[in-house]
């Protein structure tokens, strides 16, 4: 019989159990529920750390090699690791304050300091943050499938480098055939454990990407073709000091994974290993974000861009250096592919959670899960698709939703401390955070709305 964790108590408060469902023993201090599914007796550890770690890398990576190089190779690599630890404090907050108010869910959590207002509000955030990361996944797919148009040029996309311009290497042909038999069979999926063959196979391809970048980077270094980079920043004048703190943005979001703690931590065999599932998660991404920062930032020095998937078009230099950069361009594109399912799955259990509070959960309604997969999956695709001003909209959306996820709340959750469990050291921390989330916001806002400007004028930076 499969078994699955139900919240109690806060979280009670805004969902009815199914009707004629067995309550078994409480465990753990959240109660166990049959599901519509059988033969399912908790997941593992190795998958739930396989779920977080994919969780955690997303499209983000891309961005840090350029952040490093910004803020020097010492501080950078220093940032990453900080800002993991301070990621792993957040998250071991809300699991603390979820085993004192008996929530399984992070909305729950929220619900139990503020309210409903509070759960509401994570809830809206975490949607945002969501859907605007899966539009974005979707259209960096389309980038590396189809290729892309910059400055009046056209980047070709792996599909027409190997087979031509065709009707069926179109983007909107590509992105159809990826949604109906990529994404379709594996957001279908009910419980998040079904997902960690998957997990696996995501975390799988950022190895390749690492394991080529190191091993191009290598052996350029043996051959005294590049240079180490310089150690710390480059600081020049006024301006070229606070262009350090638009680097913040990318550190902070780049652990984003808290929505998805606590689905991953009810279904497991023994839930008391979830806090050290997310330390091992964090370990492990940590080194794939100091690799993957260190050895581009060696190969490519200050002609790194923003996104080092970019530097990968052309001659890196090497022999098949053409073959490697199309290995690199589909381990990442697949890598998203099989990130998306993941993330989906926070997103459709929010969005079920602020559209029906009171309803029985969205696995147990058969119509309801299936049309709120559709009604989401057919947003996405139209976005990435038809709507091309929508990168702009989720950079200021997700710079603020996607703090508040990570950051404020837990925090937030802390000082409130409805249940007397927080210490010194963890309102000094929360303290910490909100500052760190608010100051991280402003940048990122600011600098985004003086990018548009100067763009819509005509000024070159």
């Amino acid at each position: 019989m499969k078994m699955n964790i139900m919240p109690s108590f806060s979280d009670s408060k805004h969902r009815r159990s199914p009707r004629g469902e067995a309550l078994l023993p409480q465990k753990q201090g959240y109660r166990v529920l049959e599901t519509p599914e059988a033969g399912f007796d908790g997941a593992s550890t190795s998958g739930a750390i396989f779920n977080l770690s994919t969780t955690v890398v997303g499209a983000g990576i891309m961005a840090l090699p350029a952040t490093v190089n910004q803020l020097g190779l010492i501080p950078g690599l220093f940032a990453i690791i900080f800002v993991s630890m301070l990621t792993g404090s957040s998250i071991d907050k809300i699991l603390r304050f979820s085993r004192a108010s008996k929530s399984a869910t992070y909305s729950g959590v929220a619900a139990d300091a503020f309210g409903g207002t509070g759960r509401n509000i994570l809830q809206v955030c975490i949607v945002i943050n969501n859907l605007g990361m899966l539009v974005v996944y979707m259209i960096i797919i389309g980038d590396v499938l189809s290729g892309t148009w910059e400055d009046g040029f056209h980047h070709k996309g792996v599909m027409e480098e190997w087979f031509g311009e065709h009707w069926w290497t179109t983007r909107s042909a590509l992105l159809m055939f990826t949604t109906l038999f990529v994404f379709a069979p594996f957001i279908s999926f009910k419980r998040v454990d079904s997902l960690r063959y998957t997990s696996a196979l995501s975390v799988g391809f950022v190895i390749v990407f690492v394991a080529i970048t190191a091993g191009v980077t290598i052996v350029k270094l043996m051959e005294g073709k590049i240079e180490m980079p310089r150690l710390m920043p480059k600081l020049e004048n006024q301006a070229s000091f606070w262009k350090l703190f638009t680097t913040v943005p990318v550190l902070v979001t780049a652990y984003i994974c808290h929505h998805n703690v606590l689905p991953i931590a009810n279904e497991l065999r023994d839930p008391t290993q979830m806090k050290l599932i997310v330390r091992k998660s964090l370990m492990f991404c940590s080194s794939l974000y100091i690799a993957t920062s260190f050895f581009g930032l060696v190969l490519f020095g200050d002609h790194i861009l923003d996104d080092v998937l970019a530097n990968f078009d052309g001659d890196l230099g090497i022999p098949y250096s053409l073959l490697l950069d199309d290995l690199i361009r589909v381990s990442y594109g697949l890598h998203l592919m099989l990130v998306f399912p993941i993330v989906f799955f926070s997103l459709r259990l929010n969005v079920d959670g602020l559209l029906f509070p009171y309803a029985i959960p969205i696995a147990f309604s058969e119509k309801r899960f299936f049309s709120m997969t559709v009604a989401l999956m057919g947003f996405i695709f139209m976005g990435a698709n038809f709507i091309p001003s929508i990168w702009d909209a989720f950079q200021f959306t997700g710079a603020t939703a996607a703090v508040c996820v990570g950051y404020i709340f837990p925090a937030a959750i802390t000082l409130r401390d409805t249940h007397g469990i927080a210490t010194k050291k963890d309102r000094l921390i929360s303290w910490m955070m909100i500052f760190l989330a608010v100051s991280t916001s402003t940048v990122a806002v600011t600098s985004d709305i003086y990018g548009i400007l100067t763009v819509d004028k005509g000024v070159i930076t």
